[in-house]
C-alpha cells in the first residue's frame, strides 16, 4: 500500500510543469507567443543590407527570418493539435506537449542567434529594427508557455523533480505511445512520397545555404524541429509505413535523390552532394564490419584508398606508372577486387584478435597503407604511386559515349559535371544499399549479429566465427573500393594525405566510424544520415576550421548523452541503451516479463 502511494506521489510530482500555469493558460500563451514571433518575421529586423540575407524588407521574410517563420508555424500546429482540433490531432500521436516545447526552443534558439549575429556583425543592439524585438519576445513567450504545459509521461522515480534540465531531457527521451490505424494503401504511399519529398527539400535547402549565418540558423531550427517531429510520433508512423511498403519507400527515396541535382543552380552544391554520397557509401560499407559483425576497424579508410589508387592507375592518367586505360566497368571491378584482396590480406592474420587489440592492429594497417603509398616514389621504393604527389590528371569517365566531364541538357535542365558524378555515385550507393540489405536479412547477416552480440555463444551454436568475420571484412572492403573508384575521378587526383585516420576534413577513419555510430549501427539510413551531417557541416562552416574538431567532440558528447543508440536506431539498440520506462516499443510487441535494461537486448 505504501509503495503504491509513493509511486502515485512521484507521478503527480513529475507531472507538475516547471512553470505553475493552468494548462489552458499555458497553451494559450504558447499560441500567442508563436503567433507574435511569426508576425515579427514580416517586419524588418535591421536597417542595413550589410547583414547577409537582406532583413530590411517589411512584408517579405528572407534569410534567417524564414527559419523563424517555419519554426513558429510548426510550434503553432503542434500547440493547436493539443486542443483536439479536427484534422490536427494526427500531428501528435506520440504526445501533445513534448514536441511543443522542443519546437518552441528551436524558434527561440534560431531567433536569439539571429539577434546576436546582427548585433555582433553590425556593432550593437542599435542596429535592430522592431521586427527582431517582436520575433524575439514572441519566441520567449512561446517557450514560457511551453514550459507551463504538463509533461506527456511521468519522469523516472529516481529523478522526479521537474527542473528545466529534467524537463528538456524528458522531452528528448520520453516514449512514443500509440499505434497508427491502418489507412488505404494509396494514402500510405502518398504519405511516404510526401515524407521523402520534404526530407529531400530540407537537405537541398541546407546544402544551398549561401552564407554561414543562415546555415547555423538552419542547423538550430532543424535539430529542434527534427526532434520535435520525432517526439510527436510522426517519424515513427512514417517508419512503420516504410517498413510496410519497403519497395515503395526505397523507390521514393531514390527518385527524391535523383531530383537533387536538377534543383541546384550552383555547381559547388552538386559537388558537395556527390562527395556526401561517396562518404555515405563508404560509411555503409563500414557498417557491415562494425554494425553487423561488431568488428572495430580503425583503418577502414585504407580500403577506400586502395580502390581509388587502383582506379587511378588504370584510368589512363599521364602520371600513371602502368600506362593503361580501362573502361569504367573494368576500373570498378579492379578497384573493388583490389580492396577485397587487401581486406583478406589484413583480416586473415588479425581477425583472431578481439576488441581493443583488433582496433589497434587495424589502426596500424591503415597507417601502413598511407606510408606505403607515400614511399612508392622511386626513391624509398619502386616508382608506382609518385609518393606524396599522388596520381593527378585523372581523366573524366565516359560511359556508353556519355562524357561525365561535360555538361549535358537533360529535360531542359543543364546537368553539370558535378551533377553527372552525383547521379553515378547515386547508382553506386543504390547497389551498396541493396547488397547491405540482402546481406543483413540473410543467414549470414543473422550470424554476424550473433557474433556481434556474443561470439562465444555463437561459436557454441556452430557458427564459424573466423570465417564469417573474414567475409564481413572482405565485403566491407570491396564496397569501400567501389566508392573509391568514383572518388578518384571526382577529385581528379589521389594522394596519401587523403586517407588518414583523423583530420578536419572527411572522409577519414575517425569520421567514418563516427558516421556509423552517430547515425545508427546496423541500419541502412543511419550511416547515410550520419555521413551527410558530418560532411555537410564542415563544408558549410569553413570559417570555423580551427574549432571544427572541438565542436565535433562536443556534438559527440551531447548525442551520446541523449541518444546513444544513434539518430536512427533499430529495436535491439533501443533495448540495450534505455531502461523500461524510456523504451519506444510498439504496444503489440510487449517486452518479456521481468526483462529490464541491457538484459532485454537478448529478448
Amino acid at each position: 500500500m505504501d509503495k503504491t502511494t509513493d509511486t502515485a506521489k512521484v507521478s503527480t510530482a513529475a507531472a507538475t510543469p516547471l512553470i505553475p500555469l493552468p494548462e489552458v493558460a499555458a497553451r494559450a500563451l504558447t499560441v500567442a507567443g508563436s503567433a507574435v514571433a511569426l508576425m515579427g518575421t514580416f517586419l524588418a529586423w535591421t536597417w542595413t543590407e550589410e547583414f547577409p540575407g537582406n532583413l530590411t524588407v517589411t512584408g517579405y521574410p528572407g534569410g534567417l527570418q524564414v527559419l523563424t517563420l517555419v519554426g513558429s508555424l510548426l510550434t503553432l500546429l503542434f500547440t493547436l493539435s493539443g486542443y483536439g482540433i479536427r484534422g490536427l490531432v494526427w500531428l501528435t500521436p506520440g504526445g501533445k506537449n513534448s514536441p511543443v516545447l522542443l519546437a518552441a526552443l528551436g524558434v527561440f534558439g534560431t531567433t536569439g542567434y539571429s539577434i546576436g549575429a546582427i548585433t555582433q556583425e553590425l556593432g550593437g543592439l542599435v542596429n535592430l529594427e522592431p521586427g527582431a524585438w517582436v520575433a524575439g519576445i514572441g519566441a520567449l513567450i512561446a517557450v514560457v508557455g511551453a514550459l507551463g504545459l504538463p509533461v506527456d509521461q511521468p519522469y523516472d522515480a529516481a529523478d522526479p523533480t521537474p527542473n528545466l534540465w529534467g524537463r528538456i531531457r524528458h522531452s528528448l527521451t520520453a516514449p512514443d505511445p500509440g499505434r497508427a490505424k491502418d489507412l488505404p494503401s494509396w494514402v500510405e504511399i502518398l504519405i511516404i512520397a510526401a515524407g521523402f519529398g520534404v526530407g529531400m527539400y530540407v537537405f537541398a535547402y541546407g546544402i544551398g545555404t549561401e552564407y554561414s549565418e543562415l546555415f547555423i540558423g538552419f542547423l538550430i531550427v532543424t535539430a529542434f524541429g527534427f526532434t520535435a517531429v520525432t517526439r510527436a510520433g510522426l517519424l515513427k508512423r512514417l517508419s512503420a509505413l516504410t517498413a510496410k511498403h519497403r519497395n515503395v519507400a526505397m523507390t521514393a527515396a531514390f527518385v527524391a535523390a535523383i531530383c537533387f541535382p536538377f534543383t541546384q543552380t550552383n555547381d559547388q552544391f552538386a559537388l558537395i552532394g556527390a562527395n556526401i554520397l561517396i562518404f555515405a557509401t563508404v560509411a555503409l560499407g563500414l557498417n557491415v564490419v562494425v554494425g553487423l559483425a561488431g568488428l572495430l576497424d580503425l583503418g577502414y579508410v585504407a580500403f577506400l584508398g586502395v580502390g581509388a589508387y587502383a582506379a587511378a592507375l588504370v584510368s589512363g592518367s599521364p602520371q600513371s606508372s602502368i600506362g593503361v586505360e580501362f573502361p569504367f566497368w573494368a576500373a570498378v571491378l579492379t578497384g573493388a577486387a583490389a580492396s577485397l584482396i587487401f581486406g583478406v590480406v589484413i583480416g586473415a592474420p588479425t581477425l583472431r584478435l578481439r576488441g581493443d587489440y583488433l582496433a589497434i592492429v587495424t589502426l596500424g594497417f591503415g597507417e601502413i597503407f598511407r606510408i606505403t603509398m607515400n614511399n612508392l616514389n622511386g626513391n624509398s621504393g619502386p616508382d608506382v604511386t609518385n609518393g606524396s604527389n599522388g596520381i593527378p590528371n585523372i581523366p573524366d569517365l565516359e560511359i556508353f559515349g556519355f562524357n561525365l566531364g561535360l555538361p549535358h541538357n537533360v529535360l531542359g535542365t543543364e546537368l553539370t559535371r558535378s551533377g553527372n558524378y552525383y547521379l553515378l555515385m547515386l547508382v553506386c550507393t543504390a547497389i551498396v544499399v541493396l547488397v547491405f540489405r540482402r546481406s543483413a536479412e540473410s543467414r549470414i547477416g543473422r550470424a554476424w549479429v550473433a557474433i556481434r552480440e556474443d561470439e562465444t555463444a555463437a561459436t557454441a551454436m556452430g557458427i564459424n566465427g573466423f570465417r564469417l568475420k573474414l567475409l564481413a571484412f572482405a565485403l566491407g572492403a570491396s564496397l569501400a573500393g567501389l566508392a573509391g573508384t568514383v572518388q578518384a575521378h571526382v577529385s581528379y587526383s589521389v594522394t596519401p594525405e587523403q586517407y588518414q585516420f583523423a583530420g578536419s576534413v572527411p572522409p577519414n577513419s575517425a569520421f567514418l566510424l563516427a558516421a556509423v555510430i552517430l547515425g545508427g549501427m546496423g541500419t541502412i539510413s543511419g550511416p547515410l544520415i550520419g555521413a551527410a551531417l558530418l560532411y555537410l557541416i564542415p563544408a558549410k562552416l569553413q570559417f570555423m576550421a580551427e574549432y571544427q574538431l572541438l565542436l565535433f567532440g562536443i556534438a559527440l558528447m551531447l548525442l551520446m548523452r541523449f541518444r546513444p543508440e544513434g539518430l536512427v536506431a533499430d529495436r535491439r539498440k533501443q533495448l540495450e541503451f534505455h531502461e523500461t520506462g524510456q523504451l519506444d516499443v510498439p504496444e503489440d510487441k510487449p517486452l518479456p516479463e521481468g526483462a529490464t535494461g541491457v538484459a532485454k537486448a537478448g529478448a
